[in-house]
């Protein structure tokens, strides 16, 4: 596993760190800062203490802001705010690769990636929390490959590879996911499709319908390409779905406002913080896992050097 810092043209990008609580500014050994990383708002990790906000550059350009690295119950963890700080960052304007580089040059090797979602379905109401274990993408302008042939700014190039994505979600992650909420007396969905489309409007009526006559489950416009992008790194990734409102197509009144949407997560954030931490618990540690996720990229020559 390469240090964040690296030697130039090596491709792994370079880290530094501004300490949060007043413990200083310095440069990070970012070699196993952190084994799991989270992608989700700021409300994830700002009342955690001795957190370290890190600075990451990447081939790819910036992530969507700092990494900020804590710990849990004896757990290195990483969190990136998906739509950065302030959420001044729309769906499809969100770096992808630059965020699930970022996090693989720290160390991370498993993602646990919550977000809100749109009921297709009546009894998936608001405040059910769907673990899916399929992904269907309507998305139309994001970049979800590493592996695309194009010469990269340190003048390296990557193959042309094409790797099986026929199970998404790490089925270690998902376990211990379900298991957490169980936990905590929260009993999930285990199982269903997610929908991503490209955002940042809302569907129509006759899109949410399209969605839920397909069998679709859930919708929402950022669980992909971290999916893709986290598999063709080597890293597990598992997603947790809050359902903030039920869909146009699945309700008959006005559809859904984002005003909706941010009471619903408000009203249940603490919850699904509690869950996500007792999963990032009950993963296994990096040097066990023992998943298809972790064994995606064996034998096949990607062009580049991973971090």
């Amino acid at each position: 596993m390469a240090n964040a810092h690296t030697e130039t043209g090596s491709g792994a990008g370079t880290a530094s760190t501004d300490a949060d609580r007043g413990t200083g500014v310095g440069t990070a050994d970012a070699e196993g800062t952190a084994e799991i990383g989270v992608i989700g708002g700021s409300g994830f990790y700002s009342f955690l203490e001795d957190v370290t906000e890190v600075s990451v550059d990447t081939p790819y350009g910036k992530p969507s802001d700092s990494v900020f690295l804590g710990e849990l119950g004896g757990r290195r963890v990483a969190f990136l705010p998906r739509h950065g700080r302030g959420h001044h960052l729309p769906p499809h304007r969100i770096n992808y690769r630059a965020n699930l580089w970022a996090l693989r040059s720290m160390g991370v090797r498993q993602v646990l990636g919550p977000c809100a979602v749109g009921g297709l379905r009546p009894e998936f109401g608001p405040g059910t929390l769907l673990v899916p274990d399929q992904l269907v993408d309507r998305t139309r302008t994001r970049v979800q490959t590493y592996y695309d042939g194009e010469p990269r700014p340190d003048g390296t190039v990557p193959n042309v590879v094409h790797l099986g994505f026929a199970d998404p979600y790490c089925p270690e992650g998902r376990k211990a996911a379900l298991a957490a909420a169980r936990g905590r007396d929260w009993e999930p969905v285990d199982g269903g499709t997610l929908v991503v489309v490209e955002g940042p409007r809302f569907s129509t009526r006759a899109e949410s319908r399209w969605h839920a006559a397909m069998g679709w489950s859930v919708v929402g416009m950022t669980g992909h390409p971290e999916a893709v992008l986290a598999r063709e790194l080597g890293l597990c990734y598992t997603t947790m779905t809050l359902v903030t409102d039920l869909d146009a197509g699945a309700e008959a009144g006005e559809g859904v406002s984002h005003e909706e949407v941010l009471q619903v997560f408000a009203a249940n954030v603490d919850r699904l913080r509690s869950v996500l931490f007792d999963a990032v618990a009950r993963l296994p540690r990096t040097g066990s896992r023992d998943c298809a996720c972790a064994r995606a990229l064996d034998g096949i020559d990607t062009g580049i050097t991973l971090p």
